[in-house]
């Protein structure tokens, strides 16, 4: 496949997003910041490497403007860090860093799923099925980045759901971060599907079985860091 350089050390396939026809209308920063995440995820942009605006512009078909909110947005999310006088850089948690996220996210979510217990309604179940519908779907089809995006909006929607916002806020910053570091520690071979469990916390969110939740969320938790920490 055709690549297009962003700097020496990151690649990134050309026509990363279709160019325009006539008639078409132009792309948008939240058209733009998932391919950008999932090329970052699929490590097309590699840990670590160095990014410019121009360059980003010129693989992803937009305006150096669209790409300057985007890298804020992934900046915001510790994603991409940007210091002055220095090009952007793409994070690259080490394995002491991944343990503290998820050490803070299995605080912080015991809590939102438990929330998310006690207020449940249909309108508010129905986003995250159609999230685990879209991770199942990108699985199966062997996107990875994808996959691991729409894994991390998951746990973000149903932060939504729990209705506490300072929290739902926190959690924001610690899902990309954990989305990266399973692009980067976790072996491409791995199968692993949290759709499944994903969906199995839902049905418990439907009954209002806050225990059930609980317990499927911790589970859940425990299969992430073993993913990402093993036996270390």
């Amino acid at each position: 496949m055709a690549s297009c350089a962003l700097n020496n050390h990151a690649f990134l396939p050309s026509g990363a997003l279709p160019r325009l026809g006539r008639g078409q209308r132009k792309l948008l920063v939240d058209d733009v910041y998932p391919q950008i995440f999932e090329a970052i995820l699929e490590q097309r942009i590699t840990p670590g490497s160095r990014v410019t605006e121009e360059n980003l512009g010129l693989a992803f078909g937009v305006s150096r403007s669209i790409i300057r909110q985007v890298l804020a947005r992934l900046s915001h999310q510790q994603v991409i860090i940007l210091r002055p006088n220095h090009r952007p850089q793409v994070a690259a948690p080490d394995i002491e860093q991944t343990r503290q996220i998820l050490h803070a996210r299995r605080l912080t979510e015991i809590t939102l799923v438990r929330l998310a217990c006690q207020q449940p309604r249909p309108r508010h179940l129905l986003p995250l099925r159609q999230l685990i519908a879209r991770e199942r779907e990108a699985i199966e089809r062997d996107q990875r980045g994808p996959a691991i995006r729409l894994s991390g909006e998951f746990h973000l929607q149903l932060a939504e759901v729990a209705g506490n916002g300072p929290l739902a806020h926190f959690l924001a910053s610690l899902v990309p971060l954990t989305s990266l570091a399973i692009a980067h520690h976790e072996s491409r071979a791995c199968n692993y599907c949290a759709w499944q469990e994903h969906s199995a916390i839902v049905d418990a969110l439907e009954t209002g079985d806050a225990q059930a939740a609980e317990v499927l969320m911790n589970q859940h938790l425990d299969h992430l860091e073993t993913r990402l920490l093993g036996a270390r």
